[in-house]
C-alpha cells in the first residue's frame, strides 16, 4: 500500500515538472498557457469559490476544478510537444539518478 502511495507521489511529481516545462515552452499555445496558470493559481489561492466547510462540495471542487483546467489545457497541446518533455523528465530523471550512484 505505501509503495503504491509513494509511486503515485512520484508520478505526480514528475506531471507538475513536465506542466512546468510545457507552460514555459514557447510553442505552447496562449490558451493552454491560461488554463494551466488557471489551474495553479486555482491550486495557490488562499481562498475557495466553494469553502470547505460544506460538507462534500467544499473538497470536491478542488478535485474537479483543477483537474478540468489541466485537461482542458492538455487538449490545446500538440501531443508530441508533451510526450517530448515527458520523455524529457524521465531521462534527467534516469541521468540524475545514475550521477547520484544509484542505478
Amino acid at each position: 500500500m505505501w509503495k503504491k502511495g509513494r509511486e503515485l507521489a512520484k508520478s505526480f511529481k514528475w506531471e507538475l515538472t513536465v506542466y512546468r516545462r510545457v507552460l514555459a515552452d514557447a510553442r505552447t499555445p496562449v490558451s493552454a498557457k491560461i488554463f494551466l496558470g488557471l489551474a495553479i493559481a486555482y491550486l495557490c489561492m488562499p481562498f475557495d469559490l466553494i469553502p470547505d466547510f460544506i460538507p462534500v462540495l467544499g473538497h470536491l471542487d478542488d478535485a474537479v476544478i483543477v483537474p478540468a483546467l489541466v485537461y482542458a489545457a492538455l487538449r490545446l497541446i500538440p501531443q508530441e510537444l508533451v510526450a517530448e518533455h515527458r520523455a524529457n523528465v524521465l531521462a534527467d530523471h534516469r541521468r540524475n539518478r545514475t550521477y547520484n550512484g544509484v542505478p
